[in-house]
């Protein structure tokens, strides 16, 4: 705290009187130590706040066709993330050089509950080994939003998705979907 010391002011001779002096002293070792125990506080709670992050290892990129992964039309499903926080998907491939397969239609859906959650368990069920290739769309000024791709991963987190690729989008399905006039 703060104090004050006196000395006197006379000399011990008779007459007259000299005002005391006085000087302060201000301790300041309460304020240092809530200095410390404050900053030792905001260390702590910084180092014990982690960010999240979303794990993610992405393949060595495969220059051979021979080495890329086939998969079975069966046990595919292609997610296509599109402007406005739309989710178009559908089932199998699109392969529009095959007649033998079928032109796949286009089903659309968002990220709420009962959207591509709801479509991801369902799908996991009928299909064990079910892989899903994931898309943006983009198209001149068009194009799906970063934050999208962040939602998208969560949900293969969250369904527990073993086996899914991020996949360019190719000319075919932008083509689908201007067939189909859904933007």
């Amino acid at each position: 705290m703060a104090e004050i010391q006196q000395k006197g002011g006379d000399s011990g001779k008779g007459g007259k009187k000299r005002a005391k002096k006085m000087s302060t002293k201000i301790d300041m070792t309460p304020m240092v130590d809530l200095a410390f125990l404050l900053l030792t506080f905001f260390m702590l709670t910084t180092t014990f706040a982690k960010p999240n992050v979303l794990q993610l290892q992405m393949p060595a990129k495969v220059k051979d066709d021979l080495e890329k992964t086939k998969i079975k039309e069966s046990e595919a499903m292609t997610v296509i993330l599109a402007p406005d926080d739309k989710v178009f998907y559908y089932f199998g491939l699109n392969s529009p050089n095959d007649p033998s397969v079928a032109v796949p239609k286009i089903e659309v859906t968002d990220f709420s509950a009962n959207g591509i959650r709801k479509v991801l368990l369902i799908r996991k069920q009928q299909v064990p080994k079910l892989t899903i290739l994931i898309k943006t769309y983009e198209d001149g000024d068009q194009h799906a939003k970063y934050k999208d791709l962040v939602d998208i991963l969560d949900e293969m987190n969250i369904t527990d998705q073993k086996r899914y690729a991020l996949v360019e989008m190719g000319k075919e399905d932008l083509d689908l979907i201007k067939k189909q006039k859904l933007l």
